[in-house]
């Protein structure tokens, strides 16, 4: 598995390719992410664990789903994706525990497992949805999901696909973890 500092500092350089990428400076993307320059440098340099949310935004300033920025940060090549070598962060704010299962693949699939402790509420925005399509399966647990105005209850074995893009919010009202997975599909 990996290292939460390791990771870190992926997440951090895959943020700088793709900021540098674009010819953005760090004024730029902090303009078009809503997230302050200062934080940008410091997640850039592995030394802030960025959030959920965060990464929502920044993701969404690249055009990216959060699931794409994590996976150019986090994934290698192969048919084959142990355990053992699934890419794992928690979100340094909520615990929030965000593994990447399927491997990197042309697929036009990726398959994330979320664990959502209780208690725990992570917002997201609608920028992190707008150019992907997902399903969210709940396998254990129980899930509210706002969806704008919309608010869904969710038990152990529903299945939800996202609307188009909408502010959103992830809550585990229970006093017991939430599991579930993130299906992101991607254009081919």
């Amino acid at each position: 598995m990996y290292q939460l500092d390791d990771i870190d500092k992926r997440i951090g350089a895959r943020i700088r390719i793709e900021r540098e990428s674009r010819g953005w400076s760090l004024t730029e993307l902090a303009e078009r992410s809503a997230v302050s320059r200062a934080m940008i440098h410091k997640i850039e340099r592995g030394e802030s664990s960025p959030t959920a949310t965060l990464l929502g935004k920044l993701s969404g300033a690249f055009s990216l789903s959060m699931s794409a920025l994590m996976a150019r940060a986090e994934m290698q090549q192969g048919r084959l994706l142990r355990k053992e070598e699934q890419p794992v962060w928690v979100d340094p704010q909520t615990g929030y525990e965000r593994r990447h299962v399927s491997p990197k693949s042309d697929l036009p699939l990726d398959l994330v497992r979320i664990e959502l402790p209780a208690g725990a509420e992570v917002p997201m925005p609608a920028s992190a949805y707008a150019f992907v399509r997902q399903l969210i399966w709940v396998l254990e647990g129980q899930l509210t999901f706002i969806e704008g105005d919309t608010k869904h209850s969710m038990s152990a074995g529903d299945c939800l696909e996202l609307g188009p893009p909408t502010d959103c919010v992830f809550k585990n009202e229970s006093g017991e973890p939430c599991i579930y997975a993130v299906l992101v599909l991607r254009d081919a």
